[in-house]
């Protein structure tokens, strides 16, 4: 093999490598995340007031990237152009490709409505179910950008492991049904995740290929998300009432913020490893966070548990295993 075969096999390796790294900081923002929205839907007394705060923050940090970075406005309308016309365009993007701010929505308002009552870890964990498997699928039929992952028996053990150490991580809750009741919903969330993740990737290579179209595709995810939001908040005012004053602690309201950076980054790196592996690398992530932020900031009375610590190892090491035919598809 001659040196200019030997650096490409590097190179891909390390992309890999790098973005199973991205994927992993993307986890752990989210688990952050997680804690700020449950907090503030606490304070609120409405969970989905404070979905809405943080899309809405999260929405007008972008807007303002778009107004006064030009390569950003011009992916969001190379976006726009593609779905008037897709005659014109690629070809590869339809409007519905677009929505996948509906599963952030409904996500973020799960987290301010479960968190504070099943806690971080126990949130994490059932989201890590519903997207383990989802991710695998939607992998399969080449929903996401990266095309085609075929199923494997690495990445199906991964899946496995993913699956298994949720319900390790559980085990010792199980005589709480309603708390598991409650984590059917972080669950779903973390089906629609995958999609979501697959169809942003569309959307960031259909903006750009560089680092504007991931904005871009963040751009289009909170638009959607918040307005989705606002409608349900509508109804969420003529049912229950109007939620309790804003709470003080600016902190709180940072849930946006993170928001903005890990659906930008995940558009961006779901290109690189697909949308199983960053999967996988983000639910090792949220895992660790979780299991720090309940350690020492709790959200809720639920101890950790000697069986969360060993669902959160043993999610890492499903992560190593289903990264193994990528990196060696990536050397040769």
């Amino acid at each position: 093999m001659t040196t200019t075969e030997i650096r490409p096999a590097r190179s891909a390796q390390q992309h890999h490598l790098i973005g199973l790294t991205a994927a992993f900081g993307i986890g752990m923002l989210f688990a952050i995340q997680s804690r700020l929205n449950g907090q503030l839907g606490r304070e609120l007394d409405d969970g989905v007031a404070a979905a809405l705060i943080s899309f809405g923050s999260g929405l007008v940090v972008l807007l303002i990237g778009c107004a006064v970075i030009p390569p950003i406005r011009r992916s969001v309308g190379r976006v726009w152009r593609t779905i008037k016309t897709p005659s014109d365009g690629n070809g590869l993007l339809r409007w519905w490709q677009c929505i996948g701010g509906l599963a952030g929505a409904f996500l973020v308002a799960v987290q301010s409505v479960t968190v504070s009552v099943i806690g971080v870890a126990v949130f994490i964990v059932a989201v890590v179910a519903g997207q383990a498997v989802s991710s695998l699928v939607v992998d399969r039929v080449g929903f996401g950008p990266a095309g085609p992952q075929p199923y494997t028996p690495l990445r199906i053990v991964g899946a496995v492991v993913a699956i298994v150490a949720v319900v390790l991580a559980v085990s010792d809750r199980l005589d709480h049904p309603s708390g598991l009741l409650l984590a059917i919903l972080p669950a779903l969330g973390g089906v629609f995740t995958a999609v979501q993740q697959a169809v942003n990737g569309r959307v960031a290579r259909t903006a750009a290929l560089d680092a504007s179209g991931a904005i871009a595709a963040g751009v289009i995810n909170f638009l959607v998300g918040f307005v989705a939001l606002l409608v349900v908040f509508g109804v969420d005012l003529i049912v229950r009432g109007a939620p309790n004053s804003l709470p003080s602690e600016p902190w709180l309201y940072l849930g946006g913020l993170c928001g903005v950076v890990f659906i930008s980054a995940a558009a961006a790196v779901v290109r690189v490893v697909g949308v199983f592996l960053l999967g996988l690398g983000t639910i090792a992530g949220q895992l660790i966070a979780s299991l720090f932020l309940d350690l020492f900031v709790p959200a809720s009375d639920q101890p950790v548990t000697f069986p969360v610590v060993a669902g959160t190892l043993l999610t890492l090491v499903a992560v190593v295993v289903a990264s193994i035919p990528n990196l060696r598809r990536s050397r040769g």
